[in-house]
């Protein structure tokens, strides 16, 4: 099925001003990542969280006041998709064990909303040795993808190529990052291991629209030979064109689904897939692309100087 019978769309001419949009892009969020930082999850930073559904709604201020009984008023308290939900989280453990916190929010609850029970949807209990092991993990787990892909894409086509694909998950990854930043004053977007997953996820998705793109342009190579490099990348990206629309396309609108209608839970997981894939159909074009065709344009010119 293709979307486009034909197009002859010359993308690698303007590939400077899509450095500029790219660097861009990677320095706001950069700034925001300066400023702002990581709204960290419980997964990273231990300590106590819960998740509590009242029957009726309550003030965020009340909640606090509760908790104010029992030690834990400097707890974090926020509203969970509605009036009645509600999260809180002790980003230590409060020089006491997981389980102790967590009978002690309890308890402070009951006593202040006697009328107004609830129910605990959810809790979490991890220590702060463990939070440093699963951020160190988390870090090593993304640094050994980009290193594989590197290997795995450089051993299948050629060394540049590699190279271009693992410069176009870093900046998928960077930018990416940048946008959680920026949007986590207006959504809930704390990164946690579902976040970290879709990070992961994210690089292997954006590779395979690299390597398809790659192979194609291999195949070209082979038959238009006195082709110059840059009409053959062009040609080899038009003909992928309609794949790549289809394909993104379609994950993105499931995406997009789950972003507005998944909830807060994975709310985090979708925001950065479905922004994580438009950024990497954008890179395996005018990224990883470019870096083989800057690249093999630097080896013509020194080698005619030579």
């Amino acid at each position: 099925m293709r979307m486009f019978k034909k197009t002859s769309i010359d993308f690698m001419r303007n590939r400077k001003l899509w450095y500029t949009i790219s660097a861009t892009a990677i320095l706001i969020g950069a700034v925001s990542l300066f400023f702002k930082g990581f709204n960290l999850g419980i997964d990273f930073l231990g300590g106590t969280e819960l998740i509590v559904e009242f029957s009726a709604p309550v003030q965020i201020g009340e909640v606090r006041s509760g908790l104010e009984k029992v030690g834990l008023g400097r707890a974090e308290i926020k509203s969970y998709g509605s009036d009645r939900d509600i999260l809180i989280r002790t980003p230590t453990m409060i020089t006491e064990e997981g389980t102790a916190v967590g009978e002690r929010l309890r308890q402070g609850l009951t006593a202040h909303f006697p009328q107004n029970p609830f129910t605990v949807l959810k809790e979490d209990k991890i220590g702060p040795k463990i939070g440093a092991e699963l951020r160190r993990d988390a870090l090593y787990a993304i640094i050994a993808s980009l290193a594989a892909i590197w290997v795995y894409v450089g051993f299948r086509f050629k060394f540049v190529y590699g190279l271009g694909a693992v410069v176009a998950l870093f900046h998928d990854v960077l930018v990416t990052l940048g946008l959680v930043s920026l949007f986590d004053g207006v959504l809930t977007l704390e990164i946690d291991q579902n976040m970290v997953a879709a990070f992961l996820t994210l690089v292997g998705m954006s590779v395979n629209d690299t390597v398809v793109i790659f192979d194609r342009i291999r195949e070209n190579q082979r038959i238009f030979k006195a082709m110059p490099l840059a009409d053959l990348m062009n040609k080899s990206i038009n003909e992928t064109l309609s794949r790549t629309i289809i394909t993104q396309g379609t994950v993105a609108g499931v995406l997009m689904m789950l972003l507005i209608f998944g909830g807060e839970v994975n709310r985090g997981f979708a925001f950065t897939l479905t922004f994580g894939i438009l950024t990497g159909t954008y890179s395996s074009v005018y990224i990883a692309s470019a870096v083989v065709l800057e690249w093999a344009n630097r080896r013509h010119v020194k080698a005619s100087m030579g």
